[in-house]
């Protein structure tokens, strides 16, 4: 889903997110730990989201989740995988899968 996922652990890495960015391609993406609410004000794209739980099910998923909204809390969730729009659906990506996550060399 996502081979070249950063990783987004400090205040200031979390806080600003994908903020900004004007596109996201095939494969990227963002995985904000510790995370269970999220929002998408000054963005310029839709994103897909799922909320991972401490063991990487998705607890809740959003498809094309467009800017400037802002999701409630999720308090099963510890950290929230962003991607772009379409990739939850072309993977066939549910609520309740598990996802992996593998460190790049």
């Amino acid at each position: 889903m996502a081979d070249r996922a950063e990783r987004a652990t400090s205040f200031r890495d979390r806080f600003v997110g994908l903020m900004g960015r004007r596109s996201l391609a095939l494969g990227e993406g963002m995985h904000i730990v510790p995370c269970n609410s999220i929002h998408t004000f000054f963005m310029r794209i839709p994103i897909d989201v799922a909320f991972l739980d401490p063991d990487g099910v998705i607890v809740k998923q959003f498809v094309a989740l467009p800017p400037w909204r802002a999701t409630s809390v999720y308090f099963q969730a510890k950290s929230v995988l962003e991607l772009p729009a379409g990739t939850l659906q072309a993977s066939g990506t549910r609520e309740g899968d598990r996802l992996v996550f593998e460190p790049v060399p």
